[in-house]
């Protein structure tokens, strides 16, 4: 096998396993292959990243005998769809596909917050907000309307780190009622000089509509260490 372009293979291997969506799994596949040439291996790593990739997703009830027939047949190029069905059942997958991720994001997070506040010290607003106290502080409380500046790491509920100004080893300044809703709120419980964290549900932070393309996912629940510099 020669591959002249990987990455056209994977997205093929990507796409051609919607059409087998919703059929269930054939147990009588071997998965326990010898990968004893180089050729096993990355046929093995091609196969394992997607498979990997849609189970992240929550997507895992496929046809593995479908799958591998639409790859061989794709392969020989001996397409058993006219191009217009199998185009409406690709789109129709990732539609499904991004409405999994969603679910399971959701889900995900719900079940961190709800474990997470009944921590110690972890206190719950009405909105949902959840935060810690790290350190108290003794100076003025910003209003919503209020700029200020601020230090803080973010990460997603898992430990990936996404952003952080202490990184970058400057602080940052922004008007507070132009941010997302939990750091608007959230940041208005502390005084100058404190340091807090914050637990923020997704619809206090970027909801179903993240920039696409980055870290944080639809329906991600976010953590914040934040330390309130000066309220301007």
């Amino acid at each position: 096998m020669t591959l002249k372009n990987s990455s056209r293979l994977v997205v093929f291997l990507f796409l051609v396993t919607g059409l087998a969506c919703n059929n269930s799994n054939d147990s009588s596949i071997n998965k326990n292959v010898s990968l004893s040439s180089a050729q096993d291996s990355i046929s093995f790593a091609l196969g394992y990243q997607n498979g990997d990739f849609l189970a992240r997703e929550g997507a895992t009830e496929f046809s593995y005998d479908a799958y591998i027939a639409g790859f061989i047949n794709g392969i020989e190029q001996n397409d058993k769809l006219d191009p217009a069905t199998r185009t409406s059942l690709i789109n129709d997958f990732r539609i499904q596909l991004t409405s999994l991720a969603k679910e399971k994001n959701r889900a995900e997070s719900e079940a961190f917050l709800a474990e997470n506040k009944t921590k110690e010290g972890v206190f719950e607003t009405e909105s949902g907000l959840q935060y810690k106290v790290i350190e108290e502080g003794t100076g003025a409380s910003p209003t919503a309307e209020s700029t200020v500046e601020v230090h803080y790491e973010g990460t997603l509920i898992d430990g990936t780190k996404f952003d952080s100004s202490y990184d970058r080893g400057q602080t940052i300044e922004f008007p507070l009622n132009g941010v997302i809703r939990g750091w608007t709120e959230g940041l208005q419980l502390m005084k100058e000089g404190g340091t807090y964290m914050f637990y923020i549900p997704s619809d206090l932070a970027y909801g179903e509509n993240p920039r696409p393309g980055g870290p944080i996912k639809p329906n991600n629940a976010l953590i914040f260490k934040v330390e309130l510099v000066s309220v301007k």
